[in-house]
């Protein structure tokens, strides 16, 4: 009976003992799936470094189709690209990040078209990108490409004097253009003193009578371009005519977008801004009106950042999509004038962001000197940007983005803090690509220190020769109190 019940004992611990190791088994691989898969860091650098950015996150969280990315460099360099790569694939199940040796696997490498170390290919089965840099930057924008379908154009309207995207001066629009560029759009500018789209292509015969003149005026009549995703006017220093005026009407009631950037009628120097009424006129016809004035900001907080009154600081934003996401970020606005929205008869109108209550409108802009009369100026808050839609009766829905200030997207002052995020904000809200409205990322940030030479010596002595000193005469003391 003894023998029985050993055996019996034996079977009940062989039981627990495979148990045990089976649930133990289970445990390990479950928290070696989680932590494969859910793949957790903190990030303790004051601009968030090592992290990435709210757009990457929108983009890769909401993926809906599987996507690859593949790094080919050799596998020494694998441990550089995983710091950021690695960032993507914690992300999401949808996403996977393959590293490829050339030298290891030259088939592969040479189907895929690799010539240099380095190269980084995202497919997402609609098309295959090519990441120009190990970075947030290009790699997201890359993942951008290739789930986008379709060319996007920015076209910018020239020959009133609007800013040049090609003029890398201080008030020149090079910088906005590298950034418009690097958001996987394309740019170019047009006028509309020529015969666009509606152009005639072939030759025609134009008769003396009244159907001939009628076709010549359609054939020369201007128009925006079709393929143009977004229309932008930058500052025109002269007023529009009335063709150009109706060109871009039309463009934007037949469901186009555009974004409008008038400066106030201001005359400083030689140059004799217009404030452009004509154009001005239509969008008041959509809710918004450009008021007559320029906005100051008398609250001297854009005297830490080295800006005067006529530069309004903005960090008050509303709800609206273009503008939800930057919360506690400041944007600067030079030389600018205030808005008025109100409802209009065919779709919606917004206002975006305002400026602060310790600013003032003033509308005596024509003297040498600008003074402030509380008892006559506006008081803010004040608006500086709208938007709006414009809905017919078919139901083409046309979109526009009005600011009153040209110079805030400047080579100057567009790196100032959200500059760049809200310009870009407003491209694709324009271009209807909501989905990725939020605050790009951002360049490493410089926190060298700088010392003189007599504080390097300082150091050096401190560190090399006192602190040493120190533990050596506390041992001493210990050692000689316990003799």
């Amino acid at each position: 009976m003894n023998s029985e019940w050993l055996k019996a004992r034996q079977t009940r611990y062989g039981a627990y003992v495979f148990t045990y190791l089976v649930v133990i088994i289970a445990i390990l691989g479950a928290t070696n799936w989680l932590a494969n898969r859910h793949n957790k860091s903190f990030d303790a650098t004051s601009n968030k470094r090592y992290s990435l950015s709210q757009e990457t996150e929108k983009v890769v969280k909401g993926l809906n189709r599987d996507v690859t990315i593949t790094y080919f460099d050799k596998t020494s360099e694998f441990g550089r690209a995983r710091d950021l790569l690695d960032r993507y694939n914690n992300l999401s199940t949808r996403l996977k990040v393959d590293y490829v040796d050339p030298d290891k696997k030259p088939q592969l490498a040479r189907a895929a078209g690799v010539r240099t170390y380095g190269t980084i290919y995202i497919d997402s089965g609609l098309r295959k990108e090519e990441a120009k840099s190990l970075t947030e930057e290009d790699v997201t924008g890359a993942l951008i490409r290739s789930l986008k379908s379709g060319e996007r154009n920015v076209c910018f309207v020239s020959g009133s004097g609007e800013h040049g995207l090609d003029d890398s001066g201080r008030t020149g629009y090079s910088a906005l253009k590298d950034a418009i560029e690097k958001n996987n759009y394309k740019t170019r500018t047009i006028s509309l003193l020529q015969a666009g789209s509606g152009a005639a292509t072939t030759p025609q015969t134009v008769k003396l009578g009244q159907q001939g003149a009628s076709d010549a005026e359609n054939a020369s009549k201007p128009s925006v371009p079709g393929d143009c995703t977004v229309l932008v006017v930058a500052g025109p220093k002269y007023d529009y005519t009335q063709p150009e005026v109706d060109a871009i009407k039309t463009y934007v009631e037949n469901g186009g977008r555009a974004l409008f950037m008038i400066d106030p009628p201001l005359k400083l120097g030689h140059d004799d801004y217009s404030g452009s009424p004509a154009l001005s006129a239509v969008i008041e016809s959509w809710g918004v009106t450009l008021d007559k004035d320029l906005a100051l900001d008398t609250s001297g907080v854009g005297q830490i950042f080295g800006l005067g009154p006529e530069v309004p600081l903005v960090t008050s934003y509303e709800s609206q999509p273009i503008v939800r996401d930057l919360k506690d970020v400041a944007t600067a606005f030079p030389l600018a004038r205030t808005l008025e929205v109100k409802s209009p008869a065919k779709g919606t109108a917004e206002a975006l962001f305002s400026t602060s209550s310790n600013s003032y409108a003033t509308t005596q802009i024509n003297s040498p000197e600008i003074r402030i009369d509380p008892k006559k100026d506006k008081k803010g808050p004040l608006t500086l940007g709208a938007a709006g839609t414009y809905k017919d009766a078919a139901g083409k829905e046309g979109r526009f983005v009005v600011v009153g200030s040209s110079n805030w997207a400047s080579n100057n002052i567009l790196p100032f803090n959200g500059n760049r995020d809200l310009f870009l904000n407003m491209m694709n809200w324009l271009s209807s690509d909501e989905d990725l409205i939020s605050i790009r990322p951002k360049d490493p940030e410089d926190r060298r220190l700088n010392i003189s030479s007599r504080q390097m010596s300082a150091l050096f002595y401190s560190s090399m020769l006192f602190l040493p000193l120190i533990v050596v005469v506390s041992g001493f003391v210990v050692w000689w109190q316990r003799r």
